[in-house]
């Protein structure tokens, strides 16, 4: 099946302008034009689409990506090439997975310390509470003051 770039940018949620914008930049070179020179889209650009976003969404830039289609196009010389490049954006994923971890037990931590001052009536009173002193401590370092 043919897509018209309007279809494809409401199948992937991609504006006009960006699809337009990764062509110029080298990430669509198998997107084909018709005798009139309309870009027409493939079953094959979608998944193609759908790799550059998740590259993307994963923290990769363009050039990484870029890079990445170059050497799928340069054939199975580059089969290394492109499984260390894979191998390389888990690591990082996995980092990033990571802190974002750590993000959201801080919230959780603030979530609990506010759901607790709300049954108490107070920031202060929860605030003493034994339990979210200490984890307190544990998410943000901090040292207990000696008195």
């Amino acid at each position: 099946m043919r897509y018209t770039i309007g279809k494809i940018s409401q199948k992937t949620g991609l504006t006009t302008h960006t699809l337009r914008y990764y062509e110029k930049e080298g990430l669509l070179p198998f997107v084909q034009k018709n005798s009139a020179g309309i870009r027409v889209f493939s079953e094959n650009d979608l998944g193609w689409l759908s790799m550059i976003e998740c590259l993307k969404a994963t923290g990769m830039p363009l050039k990484g990506i870029k890079q990445y289609i170059d050497w799928y196009q340069e054939g199975d010389t580059t089969l290394s090439k492109r499984l260390n490049m894979f191998q390389n954006q888990k690591i990082y994923l996995k980092q990033q997975i990571k802190e974002l971890q750590k993000h959201l037990e801080k919230i959780d931590y603030k979530i609990n310390l506010y759901q607790e001052a709300v049954k108490q009536g107070s920031l202060e009173k929860a605030e003493n509470n034994k339990e979210l002193q200490k984890e307190k401590h544990r998410l943000f370092n901090m040292k207990k003051i000696q008195k």
